[in-house]
């Protein structure tokens, strides 16, 4: 009995140590979904990694869309993440674009925020959607 109760003692204080490299691994996968969404062109289902309160404050619209629909996306270049306050990181990253219409190819620079939601257990994209109209 005192190993059993020696062996959970241990499992759970394993399991709360655990916790910081859960959310660092959880970042890395979101981070990793979130380009591959990206890179794939699927502009409206990354707005599944948007925080609801970015969404409600700048909602996608029709015209956004569009303007997404009229680009492929051909590159995406990531810094490395870098802490950006308690629960937050932030991230550069660079998308590289070819007018489907012109075949023009140019590139934008995506300042991404990534604040972890205690109470939904995942990080959300705070800087909303790349901006593709950047000259």
């Amino acid at each position: 009995m005192p190993r059993l109760a020696a062996l959970l003692i241990s499992l759970y204080l394993l399991a709360g140590c655990a916790t910081p490299s859960s959310k660092s691994d959880q970042l890395n996968s979101t981070l990793e979904s979130y380009e591959a969404t990206i890179r794939w062109g699927n502009f409206e289902n990354a707005t599944a990694f948007v925080d609801p309160d970015t969404l409600k404050d700048h909602p996608l619209t029709g015209i956004d869309l569009q303007r997404y629909q009229q680009v492929r996306v051909t590159g995406y270049t990531a810094q490395p993440p870098h802490p950006a306050g308690n629960n937050e990181i932030s991230q550069m990253v660079e998308i590289s674009l070819v007018n489907n219409n012109t075949q023009a190819a140019r590139s934008v620079l995506d300042r991404q925020r990534w604040r972890y939601d205690e109470q939904r257990k995942r990080w959300l994209l705070v800087t909303g959607l790349p901006d593709i109209t950047q000259h």
